[in-house]
Order: C-alpha cells, then sequence, then structure tokens
C-alpha cells in the first residue's frame, strides 16, 4: 500500500513539473519571437549600404550625392581605385556592391577575357579623351619619329589609335575600329613611335614622350584640363559612355535603383557642368 501510494505521488510530482516545464518553453519561445521581430523592425529602420568602387571624378559625383541618398535610407561608401582592374574584380567577388568608372567597351573586354558576368546599370557621362604635350602646342609640330604613347588595355588603344587617325598622323586598316592594334596601322607619314602604356602611367609619362593620348579621369589627376591642356580632343558625341556597372543579382534592387535615379538627376548635370566644364559631359 505504501509502496502504491509512493509510486503515484511520484508521478503527480513528475506530471506537475512538466507542465512546468512546457509553459516555461513556452513562454522563452515567445519571448525569442518577440525578440526577433524587434531586430527585423530595426533593420528595417536602419540605412542600407552601398559599397561602390570608383576613380577620380567618378568618385567625386559619387560624393556629390552621396547627403542626398542618405535621406533616401542609402549609406553610400566610396571606394576609391586608382586602377581599372580591380572594380570590376571586386564587383565580381562581392567585396563591392557597385563600380562607376568604365565606359561599355572596356566593360565588354573585361567580361570577355576574364568571364566575368557584370551588367550596365545606366549611362551617366562622357569624358572626351585628349592627346597631351609639354613640348609642342599642336599635332603639326611633331617631328618625325616622335614617341607616342597610348593605354596599353585594348579598347583604349584603339580608342587611341581612332583619335591619331582622325587627326591625319596614322591610317588605319579599313573596319579595324574600336579594336584596333599597331598591327592594323597601315600608313605612318611622320614614323611615330608608339607605344603602349599602363593609362594610369601616361601623365607620367609626359617628360619622356613627345605626346601621350590619355584617359581624362587620369589627366584630372594630373592637374591637366582636357578642354584647354589637349592638344585634339574626342568630339563630344564620342560612344564612350561612363556607366554605373553592378551584378545581375543586384542591378534591379531598390538601393541600385535609387543609385542610378540620382547619378542621372539635374542636380548631377548641373554639378557636372559647373564643375568640369566641358572635361565632363552628361549624356542624360
Amino acid at each position: 500500500m505504501k509502496k502504491w501510494t509512493l509510486s503515484l505521488l511520484t508521478l503527480v510530482l513528475v506530471l506537475v513539473l512538466a507542465a512546468c516545464g512546457n509553459n516555461a518553453a513556452k513562454s522563452n519561445t515567445a519571448g525569442s519571437t518577440e525578440g526577433d521581430a524587434a531586430k527585423t523592425d530595426n533593420k528595417a529602420g536602419e540605412p542600407v549600404k552601398l559599397v561602390v568602387g570608383a576613380t577620380v571624378p567618378h568618385a567625386d559625383i559619387l560624393k556629390f550625392i552621396a547627403p542626398k541618398l542618405k535621406e533616401e535610407g542609402i549609406d553610400l561608401e566610396v571606394k576609391e581605385f586608382t586602377d581599372y582592374v580591380q572594380p570590376n574584380v571586386q564587383v565580381f567577388e562581392k567585396e563591392l556592391d557597385a563600380n562607376y568608372f568604365q565606359h561599355q567597351p572596356y566593360l565588354d573586354e573585361q567580361n570577355a577575357q576574364n568571364k566575368f558576368d557584370l551588367v550596365p546599370v545606366v549611362g551617366v557621362h562622357v569624358e572626351p579623351f585628349g592627346a597631351y604635350s609639354k613640348k609642342y602646342k599642336s599635332a603639326d609640330e611633331l617631328p618625325e619619329g616622335a614617341k607616342v604613347a597610348i593605354p596599353n588595355d585594348p579598347t583604349n588603344g584603339g580608342r587611341a589609335l581612332l583619335l591619331l587617325e582622325k587627326q591625319g598622323l596614322i591610317k588605319l586598316k579599313d573596319g579595324a575600329g574600336i579594336k584596333a592594334t599597331k598591327a592594323d596601322i597601315t600608313e605612318n607619314p611622320k614614323k611615330l613611335d608608339i607605344i603602349e602604356v599602363d593609362a594610369a602611367m601616361l601623365p607620367r609619362q609626359l617628360d619622356e614622350v613627345d605626346l601621350a593620348l590619355i584617359n581624362t579621369n587620369y589627366a584630372l589627376e594630373a592637374k591637366l584640363n582636357p578642354t584647354k591642356d589637349a592638344l585634339f580632343i574626342e568630339d563630344k558625341d564620342s560612344p564612350y559612355t561612363n556607366i554605373l556597372v553592378a551584378r545581375p543579382d543586384n542591378k534591379d534592387s531598390d538601393a541600385i535603383q535609387k543609385l542610378a535615379k540620382a547619378l542621372t538627376s539635374d542636380d548631377v548635370r548641373k554639378f557636372i557642368n559647373d564643375t568640369y566644364k566641358g572635361a565632363l559631359v552628361p549624356v542624360f
């Protein structure tokens, strides 16, 4: 009888403890759910961070629109580069959300060469490509055998050769186009010695060469004014529009689209025109 009573008491105690445990578990679960919801609400109220790679002057344009984007919930971080390689590598590897420094022909070449799948989001401006010299004031003054430096990447190298052809300094094979190389030169009346140099190094070569064809971003970094200092320059209808670039997985995101809209706003058009005075030309 005592054994039966003891067993019954033990059973009752187990059931009571189990019930208390279940209630505690329910209470803890409810508290946990409430905490997650609070975290979600906090995240919803926080700015979305965008990290965008750029060279100068693109970085300055991005910094100009950063305060406006802040008002729209976008925390824009601008990461500056001095080369044309890493901005694409880092977007592809998701270390950057986007970049703004290049034109479509260069992006196409980089995608093909590196098996990237980066995509344009919006076109912003054109940077007319110019030729500079510390020794001569016009193309006509270039002597026979003059040393001419051009960018060593395929698209900008071809762009430079086309500009030299337009000035009558060389003649290219028919149909060479933007992919032209030195091998496509069919006529070179002044026997120009054309050397290929990393684009970022071209301003530093001005003391060593007779003429250098320099991308506008590097010219500006070197305190060269394309509209005043260039011996000759591309027309403003250049097809080399500088673009905002992202990945297929984020190009349509709300944050990237807000960035694209800000880059093509009236405020940015005025900023470009007032600041660069023809060295950069808005395309929107």
